[in-house]
Parts: C-alpha cells; sequence; structure tokens
C-alpha cells in the first residue's frame, strides 16, 4: 500500500480533508477578488461606525444627566413657589430657612447643569477635530478609495440618521434658550 502525502484532518460538517500537496489549492477565508485595501477600508468604515456609536452613547447620557437635573430643578423651583407665595408675615422661621436652603440647591444644581453644557460643548469640540484628522489620514491612506468606497465621516452620517439634532442642541432646547425651566 502507498503513503498519501500530507496528513487527514476533520474540519466541520466535511468528513475528510485531504492535502494534495498542491501549492495552487490554498484555502483562504477571504473572498479571492477582495483586496488588502478593501479589507482595510470596510475595517475603517467599521471603526468610524463604533465610534460614532460611542459617541452617540456619550450624548445620551449627557442628555440623560440633564434631564434628571431639570426634573430636580423643576421640583425645587415648584416647591419653592410654594414658600415665596406665602406673606412675610405668617413666615416662620423654618420656612425662611428652608427658602434659602432651596435657593442654594437650585443655584448648585444650576451650576452642575451649566458644566454640562460646558462639558457636551468641549466635546463636540474635540469629536469635530478627531473628525478632521481622520478625514485627513483618510485621504493619506486610501486616495483612491475614498471615491469608491466613500469612507462617511461623522457628521454625513449624522445627516442622514434619524437624529440630526446634537446632544448641545437638544440640551439648549431642553433647559437653555427655550425651556421655562430656566
Amino acid at each position: 500500500m502507498e503513503k498519501k502525502q500530507g496528513s487527514s484532518h476533520q474540519y466541520g460538517s466535511l468528513e475528510r480533508t485531504e492535502w494534495s500537496g498542491d501549492e495552487d489549492d490554498v484555502v483562504s477565508m477571504a473572498d479571492s477578488t477582495i483586496t488588502v485595501d478593501d479589507i482595510e477600508g470596510e475595517l475603517v468604515k467599521i471603526e468610524r461606525i463604533r465610534d460614532v456609536l460611542v459617541r452617540r452613547e456619550s450624548e445620551l447620557r449627557y442628555m440623560m444627566d440633564d434631564i434628571q437635573l431639570c426634573k430636580e430643578i423643576t421640583r425645587l423651583k415648584k416647591e419653592l413657589h410654594k414658600l415665596v407665595s406665602i406673606p412675610d408675615n405668617d413666615k416662620s422661621n423654618e420656612d425662611r430657612q428652608k427658602e434659602e436652603e432651596l435657593l442654594q440647591q437650585i443655584h448648585k444644581l444650576v451650576e452642575t447643569r451649566d458644566f454640562l453644557v460646558d462639558d457636551v460643548e468641549f466635546e463636540r469640540l474635540r469629536e469635530k477635530e478627531e473628525d478632521k484628522e481622520m478625514a485627513d489620514f483618510l485621504k493619506t491612506k486610501f486616495p483612491k478609495n475614498m471615491k469608491k468606497t466613500g469612507v462617511p465621516t461623522r457628521r454625513s452620517q449624522q445627516t442622514s440618521s434619524p437624529f440630526t439634532k446634537t446632544g448641545l442642541t437638544l440640551l439648549k432646547e431642553c433647559c437653555g434658550f427655550t425651556c421655562s425651566i430656566m
């Protein structure tokens, strides 16, 4: 009996895979029509999508924090309004003290919210700079693939998504320029 060249292996649902010794039979997981540049381009696209999702998660967290602050400020203002509506002659020392405490709490929450808005603005500027750096990198790395694959930047993706407003815009609308709370 003649020995077969190579060894016999079992992969997945195949019963046997035998090594034939031909170098032309190299099996690759990748489609043979895909180039390394195509794979790198896809990886860059996936990385950009991941970045957009991480940014959106961050924006949503800022928005949740802002909503909680606005609710608390509203609650405290209602409570303060009740105390302020009491005539000065009828106010007890406890009422005056509670009124002062409420004012301090509201002031502290407004300051916290101001820091939050500043953080959102800082993040927006940082993301804008990151987007510019990424666009420059992509132009140098994939000059021919930019037209072919159309590797998107964050801003072009944002306008096509159902969430067209940035976190800062939503924060300003909730408790900034148009909100009745502030």
